[in-house]
């Protein structure tokens, strides 16, 4: 590789690092002397514009109309006045690892970004794999965005981020004209932030809490929004395990006439919903709490007609929520049933005849999460009716290693011979066959993501005993339009060279427990041109299968390896070989520190600014 192509690694659609084409900058004229001759005393005079400047502003009028963000990153590799052009008129910023470029690059090149969505810790770090004191920051962010994006700054999105309630402070207090604050799995904030926040942005549009860890500061963060009428459209707030001042939400609600999505959490009552979407009829998206009754019903003059209150919500198209359900209480959903695109039921404790009272109306529906409680049976009755789903998630109510499970391959051919339109599919099961995976890649061709979690260890075919190679390698034959791809189950190198013989388009792969040898992982990476993200856990790969993929760490968001048999000096070995790359060794329980040479967990990204400088002991930079 030469020097060039070390200075410039290629970035994934969704980074804005990359950097303009090495060639010589064109001729600055900007400042040049036309000569011409004078014009006669009674000709008015001409001015005659610089030819390069015509050509940048009627550049930067085409480049508005980009909107999507690989066709602008590929605008910026044109020449110099494109990248300059494309910069001058991208209105959002999409980081895709915090530490891949640093703050002030980013606001030095785009000068006018009214939406900035940053990525931080890998995605192992839900399932507690990474330490939670790791890193991820958001305060140097947004103290760089103050001193720049003072004016033009409107919306901020952040996954796997830890932001502070001084950071949230700093939001309200220092962007006069922020609108828009999405949190996903992020931590490190509380109540008395999110006050500071609706107290502090009077133009606040959305404030969306997705899956992120609030803490209880006793504060009454509702109360604080304006008390006029409000410029709110989306508020979701389920993952915070506090209870909220429900007059002043329902106050709230009463006066925000632009709000369509509303997500409450557990301690909203199915009685208190039901005075909220009275009052909210045009709701299109809603979390319904716990869908429980929380107070004495002996309190109660006269049980709420909920059947009514969801028939008028002509709009609603999007149900969640159902933290605490007593089932009685499902058929009210009812009404809304046939107009339902997405239907999330991943925290209702169901069965599959419960389940059957709703689903049989829901002709509709694309999108459907829920829980291995509605057993086969259930999965049977979804197939018969949701004939457009497009996207289905099938979690366990308790992950457990058991031979038998209440979901399986009956499920999942179930679901491929009935819906034939699907797209992306999440299952988890104790047990799989290949014939049932073989059957949902032919019967679901147009398959971008398939993730099946089988999570039994190294568990092979249940009927035939053999590895689930001929599963998988059918997925990635037959399905041409695969970019996501999650494996585990008992597999041989034979799965991975399937993977990497036909996967070319795939962008994203997740092992578990999987593989014979560092063979394996060697297939992946010399035959998948497009792989952006590997995460791997407890597999038998080692040093030889990651040099094995030296010639491609640079066109990588990063590469994940926990518990496998990757040592210290092989992990210094590539960062010596690729210095845009940064490889951290991170050991921080006992179990890493029994392992000898092997690292416990190595975590390898690529950066345009070097290692960060925020890592504490358990961490080293190699």
């Amino acid at each position: 590789m030469n020097s060039t192509e070390e200075d410039q690694p290629n970035m994934s659609e969704d980074d804005v690092t990359s950097l303009p084409p090495p060639q010589p900058p064109p001729p600055d004229l900007t400042s040049a002397t036309v000569k011409q001759n004078p014009p006669p005393p009674s000709t008015p005079h001409h001015f005659t514009p610089n030819p390069d400047q015509v050509l940048e502003n009627v550049l930067e009028n085409v480049l508005c109309f980009l909107t999507e963000r690989s066709h602008r990153n590929a605008a910026s590799l044109v020449c110099k006045s494109w990248y300059r052009a494309e910069a001058l008129t991208r209105s959002e910023v999409v980081i895709g690892n915090c530490y891949s470029i640093s703050p002030s690059r980013v606001i030095n090149r785009f000068k006018k970004v009214k939406g900035v969505c940053i990525k931080g810790k890998p995605r192992f770090a839900d399932f507690s794999l990474l330490p939670p004191d790791w890193g991820a920051h958001f305060a140097p962010w947004v103290l760089a965005m103050g001193e720049v994006y003072y004016r033009c700054l409107e919306k901020v999105c952040l996954k796997r981020m830890s932001i502070t309630d001084d950071d949230l402070a700093n939001l309200a207090h220092g962007f006069p004209n922020f609108k828009e604050l999405v949190l996903v799995c992020c931590d490190g904030f509380g109540t008395s932030g999110l006050s500071v926040l609706a107290n502090g942005c009077r133009q606040l549009r959305v404030l969306d809490l997705v899956d992120s860890e609030v803490s209880d500061d006793e504060e009454d963060w509702i109360s604080c929004f304006p008390e006029n009428t409000t410029c709110l459209e989306s508020l979701g707030f389920d993952c915070v395990e506090a209870p909220i001042n429900f007059e002043a939400l329902e106050r709230l609600v009463m006066r925000s006439p632009s709000l369509r999505k509303l997500r409450v959490n557990r301690y909203v009552s199915i009685p208190q919903l039901y005075r909220l979407i009275v009052r909210a009829p045009q709701l299109t998206h809603l979390g319904t709490g716990s869908f429980s009754t929380l107070e004495d019903l002996t309190q109660i003059d006269q049980e709420p007609d909920y059947v009514s209150a969801f028939a008028a919500c002509k709009s609603l198209v999007c149900l969640s929520g159902f933290r605490e359900i007593l089932p009685e209480y499902l058929p009210a959903i009812r009404p809304v049933c046939a107009n339902l695109t997405s239907l999330n039921l991943s925290y209702a404790n169901i069965n599959a005849e419960q389940l059957k009272s709703v689903i049989r109306f829901c002709h509709k529906l694309q999108v459907f999460w829920v829980l291995d409680t509605i057993c086969d049976e259930g999965l049977e009755a979804v197939a018969s009716v949701c004939k457009d789903l497009r996207e289905i998630r099938v979690f366990p109510l308790e992950p457990r290693e058991e031979e038998d499970g209440p979901v399986g391959e009956v499920g999942l051919r179930a679901i491929s011979e009935g819906c034939r339109k699907l797209e992306s599919i999440l299952y988890f099961c104790q047990a799989m066959t290949n014939a049932a995976v073989i059957a949902m890649s032919k019967n679901c061709a147009d398959l971008v993501v398939f993730r099946l979690c089988i999570m039994g260890r190294q568990r092979p075919d249940r009927l035939t005993g053999e590895p689930m190679d001929e599963g998988f390698g059918a997925i990635v034959k037959n399905c041409k339009k695969l970019t996501r791809l999650a494996v585990s189950g008992l597999l041989t190198d034979k799965a991975f060279s399937y993977i990497g013989q036909y996967g070319k388009l795939v962008r994203t792969l997740s092992v578990a427990f999987a593989g014979d040898s560092d063979l394996g992982l060697k297939h992946v990476l010399e035959g998948c041109p497009m792989l952006q993200k590997l995460e791997i856990r407890d597999s038998p790969f080692g040093d030889a299968a990651l040099r094995s993929g030296l010639h491609h760490y640079y066109n990588m968001r990063f590469l994940w390896m926990s518990s496998c048999r990757v040592t210290r000096r092989c992990g210094a070995e590539i960062a010596h070989q690729l210095p845009r790359l940064v490889v951290e060794a991170i050991n921080w329980n006992d179990e890493g520190m029994e392992r000898g040479e092997y690292v416990e967990t190595l975590y390898m990204y690529r950066s345009l600014v070097g290692p960060r400088t925020d890592t504490l002991k358990f961490v080293n930079i190699l």
